[in-house]
């Protein structure tokens, strides 16, 4: 029986994922931080069925220290992990600046730091299964946004869109240097950028741009259903090269400084020494 690891496993893409799997017989652990939503997925797998192959994990992904805490979760119930996705993702891309209880602000601790240490935490647990693959989603493609080096944690001149975008790029980053981390590893790390999905992100949205949102969903957005199709099929058979980056079905070269090797490393080593002590 596979296992299947998926953060934001309760909406979107990462809960069309989950039912999939399940669906297929996998043993899906969802990581969420909502109670209400998790225990809903059971009960919406049953349709599949699922038996009790359906765990909902409750954790805030904006603490490191949880993060961490997580990975010795699923190592100590799973021999092996074949896949694992991060879909876990809030947009603030208004309001003011928010940290986290450990100080870090909270695009960089939850759509970052958090597949940071779940990606290098749980290696060797995917290292046991047959064809392990990681898939980090999000916008590589999108030449939008920057890392900010003087500034990581976006105290100057801070907007939500300025730490979104840059959690974005650390991620393709992440992805870049996984590989180089871990020179022998059999993990298949492919940062993947889905398009436009039409998911529960304008709920956390300012009216009236909530609404304009959501009415242009309903025109230009894919729904999940579809959207993961080309998904399965990139975790299902994973791509040969050690790391790779698609926007939908198409594969992106992985050229200029999205995926430079040189600032892949400068952010790991930055972001190892960061959460040291956390």
């Amino acid at each position: 029986m596979q296992t299947v690891v998926i953060t934001g496993g309760t909406d979107g893409l990462g809960r069309g994922l989950a039912l999939h799997y399940l669906r297929l017989g996998a043993h899906v652990l969802v990581v969420g931080s909502t109670a209400a939503k998790g225990e809903a997925l059971p009960a919406a797998a049953e349709t599949c069925p699922a038996g009790g192959r359906a765990t909902f994990l409750q954790v805030d992904l904006t603490s490191v220290a949880a993060a961490r805490e997580l990975v010795t979760t699923i190592e100590d119930g799973c021999p092996s992990v074949d896949k694992l996705v991060f879909c876990a993702q809030r947009y603030r891309l208004f309001g003011p600046r928010t940290v986290t209880p450990e100080g870090f602000e909270h695009s960089f601790a939850l759509a970052y730091l958090s597949r940071y240490v779940l990606g290098h935490g749980l290696r060797r647990t995917l290292e046991s299964a047959s064809r392990p693959v990681v898939m980090n989603v999000g916008t590589p493609g999108v030449p939008l946004g920057r890392i900010h080096w003087e500034d990581l944690q976006v105290t100057r001149r801070y907007s939500g869109t300025k730490a979104t975008l840059q959690s974005f790029r650390a991620n393709d980053l992440l992805g870049a240097a996984f590989p180089a981390v871990h020179a022998d590893t059999p993990i298949r790390y492919v940062c993947y950028n889905p398009g436009v999905v039409a998911t529960g992100m304008p709920d956390h949205l300012p009216q009236p741009l909530r609404a304009l949102t959501k009415t242009s969903f309903a025109v230009l957005a894919t729904s999940p259903e579809k959207a993961v199709e080309p998904m399965i099929r990139l975790l299902d058979e994973p791509p040969d090269p050690a790391f790779t980056a698609y926007r939908k079905t198409r594969r992106l070269r992985l050229t200029g400084p999205a995926f430079d090797l040189d600032s892949a490393m400068r952010l790991h080593h930055l972001t190892r020494e960061l959460i040291r002590d956390r």
